[in-house]
C-alpha cells in the first residue's frame, strides 16, 4: 500500500489504475477529468462541490441525504417527452420508439450533412466526433442486434468502434485511428438500421420476453444467453442517448461552420 501524503500530483494522469477502498482527505480535485471511472460506493463528505457535471450510468446518488436521480430522471423526460418512449413494454413499444428513433436520427444526420465535414471527425471536449459516434452505433448493432439476437458469431465490421473502456477482445476490430467518409458510415449505419427494423418488425411479446439462443465462438457480447429485453433495450438506450450527445456536440460546431 503506497501513501501519497503531500505530494503535488497536479496535472498526472491515472489510467487503469485501482483505488478501490482508497482514502482521499484534504485532495485538490479541481478541475479534475474522471472518465470511465467506478464510483460504486464512493462517500464524499465536507466537500466543496460547485459546477460539477455528472453523466452515465447515475443510480441512487444521495445528495444532502436525498436521491437526487428520480428528480433527474423527470427532469430529463419533461425536456424529452420521447424519452418515455424509449422504455417500452412490449413488442409494440419497441417497434414505436424504434420510428422514433428513426425520424430523430434523420434530422440529426441532415443538420450534420450541413457542416463542413472535417468538422464531423473533430471531438468536442474529448467526447467522440460525430462519424465516431456514428461507427460506435454500427458496432453496437452488430454486437447486440446481429450477434446476441440473431446469433451471427461475428457480425463485427471493421469500421465498428467499440466503447473506449473495453478491453481488447480478439476478432472484435477497433480501429480508433480510422477516418472515414461521412457517406461510408451513413451507409453502414442504413444497413444495420434495417437489421433492427425488421428484427422489430418479426418481434412477438413472447420473444420479448425470452432468451438468446449463445453463440460458442469468443468475441463480444460474450458467448452466453441473455434476456432479449435487455439486448433490444440496450440498442434505443445507445441510440437515443448518442443522439443527445451528437446534437449538443453539433451545437458547439456549428458556429464554426459560418
Amino acid at each position: 500500500m503506497n501513501d501519497f501524503i503531500g505530494d503535488n500530483l497536479s496535472g498526472s494522469r491515472f489510467e487503469d489504475v485501482d483505488l478501490t477502498g482508497a482514502t482521499l482527505r484534504r485532495v485538490d480535485l479541481s478541475g479534475a477529468r474522471l472518465d470511465s471511472v467506478d464510483l460504486t460506493g464512493v462517500k464524499i463528505r465536507g466537500s466543496w462541490v460547485a459546477d460539477v457535471e455528472i453523466s452515465g450510468d447515475v443510480e441512487n446518488l444521495r445528495v444532502m441525504g436525498v436521491d437526487v436521480v428520480p428528480l433527474v430522471e423527470a427532469e430529463l423526460d419533461r425536456r424529452y417527452p420521447d424519452r418515455t418512449r424509449m422504455r417500452p413494454a412490449d413488442a409494440d413499444g419497441f417497434r414505436a420508439a424504434w420510428r422514433i428513433l428513426e425520424g430523430l436520427w434523420a434530422k440529426t444526420v441532415r443538420r450534420a450533412e450541413g457542416l463542413p465535414p472535417e468538422l464531423l471527425d473533430e471531438r468536442v471536449d474529448g467526447e467522440w466526433s460525430f462519424i465516431q459516434t456514428l461507427r460506435h452505433l454500427v458496432f453496437a448493432t452488430d454486437a447486440w442486434v446481429s450477434r446476441a439476437v440473431l446469433g451471427e458469431p461475428a457480425p463485427w465490421h471493421p469500421l465498428g468502434l467499440p466503447h473506449e473502456d473495453m478491453v481488447d477482445v480478439p476478432r472484435v476490430p477497433c480501429d480508433y485511428e480510422a477516418r472515414p467518409a461521412l457517406e461510408q458510415v451513413l451507409a453502414l449505419r442504413a444497413d444495420r438500421m434495417t437489421t433492427v427494423r425488421r428484427v422489430l418488425g418479426g418481434l412477438t411479446d413472447e420473444q420479448l420476453a425470452g432468451m438468446t439462443e449463445p453463440v460458442t465462438e469468443p468475441g463480444y457480447p460474450e458467448p452466453e444467453s441473455f434476456p432479449v429485453r435487455r439486448c433490444l433495450q440496450a440498442i434505443l438506450t445507445e441510440e437515443w442517448e448518442h443522439r443527445i450527445f451528437a446534437e449538443r456536440d453539433l451545437d458547439m460546431l456549428a458556429p464554426r461552420s459560418q
